[in-house]
């Protein structure tokens, strides 16, 4: 990744507060795996089944704990937390394209519409009555924010982000292209087999540090507001329906479901491709494991699955036979225990089953 960043070694570990092994004038330029890292590069060691790749690595320096340290020749940023470390350094290395403060010459913006002077506007931007845009703000391409919404200082929103009207975002928010915050939730009424819609009149509330992936769907809610606590973080092509409320630093990886007035707490993590039903609670502190089916409230903090692991298709059928068979195999054994009691001495009146 070309950059144009250049930072010394004991800059870096002055950033970082770490303990700097080896040179500290040499400069990093960039950042890369220990397998393909080079002259002028910074490495990482997180993963214990990557520490073969140590000993070889041309990386100019590694981040490493004590532990990996020892013994170690080359140059080292000493830290507690390597993985943690590279996240922070990233943000220096970053080639995401910064746009200058302004409103583009073919963005649409509502008379009484409020845009902080330092906000950057982008091409064909579509800001409608009433909606106010935060200081720091950028807004990419083809975005498209509704009436009376809201964003708060430092949003940065990719091309193509749709918010809806009464979209209220906190500060610091990330999203991602294709995103839809505030569509119309999934509500209807029957009669006599065909379906009314029911007006959704509340909004989407979105806290502050909340990051939001490509093509995301947050819908508003029927009555009360959508509520994404801060801090929450969702991967790429999550439905979140109208109602739903998500407890702050809760993060679900991508093609997660969640239907209507399900409540999830803090600090949970939703593994990629869970499915909930609708109005259920998830306490704070769960993770749920990927492909889980969520069909009850859960209320214990822990872990939690559902589903089987993969197998040979072979294997699959044979127990996917056997597991249709489990009603009659169970009727069968309580039949036998049954006959077992009658004609053992000593067992009549037992409590057991």
């Amino acid at each position: 990744m070309s950059t144009t960043v250049s930072l010394t070694l004991s800059e870096l570990a002055q950033l970082l507060d770490a303990r700097l092994l080896g040179e500290g004038g040499g400069r990093i330029t960039g950042l890369a795996t220990l397998q393909e890292a080079g002259p002028g590069q910074l490495s990482f060691l997180a993963n214990p089944q990557y520490r073969k790749y140590l000993a070889t690595s041309q990386a100019e320096a590694v981040l490493l704990t004590e532990a990996d340290a020892e013994g170690f020749t080359g140059n080292a940023l000493i830290v507690a937390n390597p993985y943690l470390a590279y996240a922070r350094l990233s943000h220096q290395f970053d080639p995401k394209p910064r746009p200058a403060p302004g409103i583009h010459p073919t963005a649409v913006v509502a008379e009484d519409a409020e845009v902080d002077a330092s906000a950057a506007i982008g091409p064909h931007v579509v800001i409608e009555s009433g909606a106010v845009i935060g200081p720091g703000v950028t807004l990419g391409a083809g975005c498209f924010v509704g009436a009376r919404s809201r964003i708060g200082e430092g949003g940065w929103l990719s091309a193509r982000v749709t918010l809806y009207h009464d979209v209220i975002i906190g500060a610091r928010v990330v999203i991602q292209s294709g995103a839809v915050i505030g569509a119309e939730g999934f509500g209807f009424a029957n009669n006599k087999g065909r379906w009314e819609k029911i007006a959704q009149i509340g909004g989407v509330r979105i806290g502050d540090d909340v990051e939001i992936g490509s093509n995301t769907c947050i819908d508003r809610g029927a009555l009360a507001d959508t509520l994404i606590g801060d801090g929450v973080k969702l991967d790429n092509q999550i439905q979140i329906a109208h109602n739903v409320q998500i407890g702050d630093h809760t993060a679900m990886a991508a093609c997660v479901g969640i239907s209507g007035s399900t409540r999830i707490g803090r600090h949970c993590t939703i593994a990629g491709g869970v499915g909930m039903v609708g109005h259920i609670e998830v306490c704070d502190n769960v993770f749920v494991s990927g492909m889980t089916m969520v069909t009850r409230s859960i209320t214990e903090p822990g872990a939690y699955s559902s589903g089987t692991a993969m197998q040979p298709a072979a294997e699959w059928k044979k127990s996917a036979a056997r597991i249709r068979q489990l009603d009659s195999l169970v009727k069968r054994v309580q039949q036998l225990e049954k006959q077992l009691l009658a004609v053992t001495p000593g067992t009549q009146g037992s409590s057991e089953s």
